[in-house]
């Protein structure tokens, strides 16, 4: 029977990387808070004026916030990641020698029901005290704070030396420990007999495992404050901590199960150094949303893969036993499982080399830098060769920005509509960001489709309207919106639009239009990674088109 240390060291990588496997749904909104309605509940006959000043003077926000279907999913993807952060919390040095002595603890001299009670109150407080963790952060930053860190500068070079900072701890560098008085306070408390007893007995195992948990805990609070989502980070916490506290239960309830539980040891110490390497490659995703908010065009696609090819091929070498951290064990030999994952580290990072030249990575594409910031990109010259793209000359803001697959998209709202009405064809616009790993999913994977790639190139004027970008305006182009707020940026002024127009704050977000009436030609639509659907959606603008 193989060992299930082994077996959970085996899992480890695959859980551990969902802990950005949940996409952002969302992006800077700045201070708005808006209400998100379905699709078929926008009136087909909604008009846009010419300009987003006259828009804002007669389409004033609504403030009451109704939970979308983007925002569930999302809600859900936290609650996921939280729980398998929680699994990989488990198998810390930290915690893991901690079960079997809390679990003895409850069993020894009880009945079996009440050392199923009391482990289960315990569990519970464990719960309580994440979940209030997750509510401070809330409650400290705010909802309109929550919606505006995904792209703020100083907030992702913050979070990205904060994760830097974690994946060292892990790596052995050093560990991150709270005041000992703390820990020394909480533990005496314990001793109480009762509710309050086990009450302090949760918090001990909080902060004694601080050193071991804090760095996930840490990026699961900052991944989940970056969605935007107000109640990301408690929803997060409960999942962390209900992974948690699940054991502590089942292991009171059937003691005889605590047997097979493998011997603390040094693969322990080797969990802590893989998700030390995950934590590093996670980090630069925090720096790339930086660069591309702000255009500074140094982080771009080569130099993020060759970061992530250095640092999974690292973690496979130290799989293997070639790579050694001080904390580590003497390796005598390798153990299958522990094979196994070592091959598929590997060969992810061979997977990850063709992306040097361009090859689209649709599996992580949503996590790199966009295909067109690719100095060297052999893959979109064959996906267009025999191909022709349109082009009329420069267009607003194509210094700034740069469409996928080299079609010919319009940045600017008006000069697109325009444009339009001069070819006579309908409008695709693609409210979109930096940040959003959505947004790349959708242009890696659906529009290289040669039908659909066709309806965008030849049949509908792109329009891509980014809501997180943090360019200046020209003063003629800044909005002052009815609320006295100043729109001085590209992405402020185009997320207005998106909010007061379609009252949708999530990216992606796609909108057909006929540009001389600019009215709806099919409802509006998100993230569909169905090709077919997707055609469909295009197909159904243009027959309405046509057809009117």
């Amino acid at each position: 029977m193989i060992s299930l240390k082994k077996i959970c060291l085996g899992l480890l990588f695959c859980c551990a990387i969902s802990l950005n496997g949940y996409a952002q749904d969302s992006t800077n909104t700045e201070e708005l808070t808006f209400t998100e309605i379905k699709p078929e509940a926008v009136d087909s006959t909604i008009k846009t004026t010419d300009t987003v000043a006259k828009i804002a003077a007669t389409a004033p926000i609504q403030k009451t916030v109704t939970p979308s279907k983007e925002e569930h999913k999302t809600l859900w993807g936290i609650f996921i990641a939280g729980f398998v952060g929680g699994l990989a919390a488990l198998l810390m040095p930290c915690i893991f020698p901690m079960l079997p002595l809390t679990v003895s603890f409850f069993t020894k001299g009880s009945e079996k029901g009440r050392a199923f009670r009391r482990a289960a109150l315990y569990g519970f407080f464990i719960i309580l005290i994440y979940v209030v963790l997750g509510l401070l952060v809330t409650v400290i930053f705010g909802a309109d704070a929550l919606n505006s860190l995904s792209t703020n500068g100083i907030f992702n070079f913050f979070f990205f030396f904060l994760l830097v900072v974690f994946a060292a701890s892990f790596l052995g560098a050093f560990e991150i420990t709270l005041p000992s008085s703390w820990v020394n306070k909480m533990d005496a408390n314990s001793d109480k007999g009762g509710i309050a007893g086990l009450f302090f007995m949760a918090g001990t195992l909080a902060l004694v495992s601080f050193s071991c948990t804090g760095p996930i805990i840490g990026t699961l609070l900052v991944q989940a404050a970056t969605t935007g989502a107000l109640l990301g980070p408690a929803i997060g916490m409960f999942g962390f901590s209900l992974a948690l506290a699940i054991p502590f239960a089942l292991f009171a309830l059937f003691p005889s199960a605590m047997n097979k539980l493998p011997k603390s040891g040094g693969w322990l110490n080797s969990v802590k150094v893989v998700l030390g390497f995950l934590e590093l490659a996670f980090a630069l995703k925090f720096l790339s949303n930086v660069d591309l908010a702000y255009h500074w065009e140094w982080f771009d696609r080569e130099i993020f893969l060759s970061l992530w090819i250095v640092i999974f091929g690292m973690m496979g070498i130290y799989l293997l036993g070639k790579l050694k951290f001080s904390h580590d064990s003497p390796l005598a030999f390798i153990s299958v499982p522990r094979l196994f994952l070592a091959t598929i580290v590997l060969s992810f990072t061979i997977y990850l080399i063709p992306g040097m030249w361009g090859a689209p990575l649709r599996s992580v594409s949503a996590f790199l830098p966009p295909q067109e910031t690719q100095d060297f990109d052999l893959y979109t010259a064959g996906l267009l060769a025999g191909k022709q793209t349109s082009t009329d000359g420069p267009h607003k803001y194509a210094d700034k920005f740069h469409a996928p697959l080299k079609l010919n998209a319009y940045f600017d709202y008006n000069e697109g509509l325009t444009a339009a009405k001069k070819q006579n064809k309908p409008v695709l616009i693609d409210f979109t960001g930096h940040a959003c790993v959505n947004c790349r999913k959708m242009e890696a994977n659906v529009w290289p489709d040669k039908d659909v790639y066709k309806m965008i190139n030849d049949d509908y004027v792109l329009i891509q309207l980014y809501v997180d970008d943090k360019s200046e305006l020209a003063p003629a182009d800044v909005v002052i919106t009815p609320e006295g707020r100043k729109l001085n940026t590209i992405g402020k002024k185009w997320s207005d639009l998106q909010a007061r127009k379609f009252q949708s704050n999530s990216q992606p977000f796609y909108v057909l239009l006929d540009p001389k009436t600019e009215a709806l030609l099919a409802p509006p639509q998100g993230a569909d990674y169905e090709v077919t659907n997707y055609k469909k959606f295009l197909e159904s603008g243009l027959n309405a088109f046509h057809n009117k």
